[in-house]
């Protein structure tokens, strides 16, 4: 499926929580000998207004990277389409071999993820939803995985229109 482009969200009208899901150590080696920096894997979301982001820094200290990681995240933002509590339907994300499997989940289920996938569902304000990571369980293929997953979602009415049906005959 090919996605959509995505309009871009301003993030300075929302209150976005941000999440740091993974920091790595990167030795680039050259002729000097070894020059050390931090790569940094950022999620942020607004869970109220249910928008969610993410993105990558790197520096040579940490708090610089994960900064800029931060800023990279919130030039990154999408719309999240939900019910009441959970997503509307079952949907299957991939990036690289990378694969999240999203299923709707009944109130007072909670958020059954671990790791990556949980900081993005959490920051996209999804209360309810079963999760199964499958394949590489790569933190950034997981989170561009699960952002695939929810860029998926659609809403009934937007699912009538493409249809050319009335919304009650779906």
């Amino acid at each position: 499926m090919v996605p959509t482009p995505v309009k871009r969200i301003d993030p300075a009208q929302f209150s976005l929580k941000e999440t740091v899901v993974s920091i790595n150590r990167v030795t680039k080696v050259v002729k000097g000998g070894k020059n050390l920096s931090f790569s940094a894997l950022v999620v942020v979301g607004d869970p109220v207004a249910k928008i969610v982001g993410f993105g990558t820094g790197k520096a040579k200290e940490v708090p610089a990277a994960i900064k800029k990681g931060m800023e990279a995240a919130k030039k990154n933002l999408r719309k999240v389409h939900l019910l009441e509590t959970t997503i509307p339907h079952q949907v299957t994300g991939r990036f690289g071999s990378g694969l999240v499997l999203l299923k709707p989940a009944p109130q007072g289920t909670g958020v059954i993820a671990g790791g990556p996938v949980r900081a993005v569902i959490e920051a996209a304000g999804i209360p309810n939803v079963l999760t199964k990571s499958i394949g590489s369980r790569n933190p950034h293929n997981a989170v561009k995985a699960t952002i695939n997953a929810l860029e998926q979602l659609r809403e009934k009415n937007e699912v009538a229109d493409i249809r050319g049906l009335a919304i009650e005959k779906i």
